[in-house]
């Protein structure tokens, strides 16, 4: 009973930007649970390339494009997800722009427009075309990426002088998905649709290696209880919970998945 509850066998899964650092093991966390992944994203050979890694393991996981940018192509995506596999029961906005992030001053007109165009409007847009076949099947699971940038407020001293930052961006647009996903699980838990966030805190792969970084990296782990950073494997579990029926009464709800970072 146990392990029906976390199946996602017969369930088709769409991961916007599915082939990227989170949304990586977000695909292959779905697939391993036995859903249909869609992996989709402006980079469709990089999503091929994963696609057919899953596939070789006997997965289910295809690769298609999709460009947030453009209104037709997040149509055709549903459009022809929707022909193929006749339903989607779970859709992952992951992906996100940093096209134009900057501090305050620094903000110029066309790099913020340009950031919403794909973090705003993209993720409105995808998300209300996955609406109606979801109410046609009367359940659906929606599961926004945040990040802990949209519980806090960004803690500057624990990039040091490294030159690191935390784009005004990033926290406009991560606050912003937390009240969305409000929204929709209460406007649409009518039709038992139900909407959840996932936010993720210090992502690691790829992290101890920066150069000139390392006072980030000891100060990032030294302000997290857990006292490390995130690997991959951190976010499959919740992924997997939020996606399945083992979550079936949870909505409206932000998870944070962050190590103990915004507990203190």
């Amino acid at each position: 009973m146990m392990n029906q509850l976390f199946s996602l066998a017969g369930k088709v899964a769409i991961v916007t930007g599915g082939a990227g650092f989170f949304g990586t093991p977000i695909s292959i966390a779905l697939a391993e649970a036995g859903a249909q992944v869609v992996i989709a994203s402006r980079n469709v050979s990089t999503c091929g390339d994963l696609a057919s890694g899953l596939s070789a393991r006997g997965l289910l996981a295809t690769a298609m494009p999709l460009d947030l940018e453009d209104e037709a192509s997040i149509r055709t995506l549903v459009e022809t997800v929707m022909n193929m596999f006749g339903r989607i029961d779970i859709l992952v906005n992951n992906a996100v722009s940093r096209q134009g992030f900057q501090n305050l001053e620094e903000i110029e007109v066309t790099g913020w427009e340009a950031a919403q165009r794909v973090n705003a409007t993209g993720l409105v847009l995808m998300t209300r075309a996955v609406i109606e076949p979801m109410k046609a099947a009367g359940k659906g699971s929606i599961i926004n990426i945040g990040s802990i940038q949209g519980a806090v407020g960004p803690h500057f001293p624990v990039y040091g002088q490294t030159g690191m930052t935390s784009p005004v961006n990033y926290t406009y647009d991560k606050w912003g998905m937390v009240g969305f996903t409000k929204w929709l699980a209460n406007f649409y838990g009518r039709y038992n649709i139900r909407a959840n966030c996932i936010s993720p805190g210090g992502y690691g792969p790829g992290v101890a290696q920066l150069e000139g970084k390392e006072e980030f990296v000891e100060n990032y782990k030294r302000l997290t209880p857990l006292g490390r950073f995130a690997d991959d494997a951190d976010i499959k579990g919740p992924i997997v919970f939020m996606a399945s029926d083992a979550s079936a009464f949870i909505t409206g709800h932000n998870l944070l998945v962050d190590g103990g970072w915004t507990s203190w």
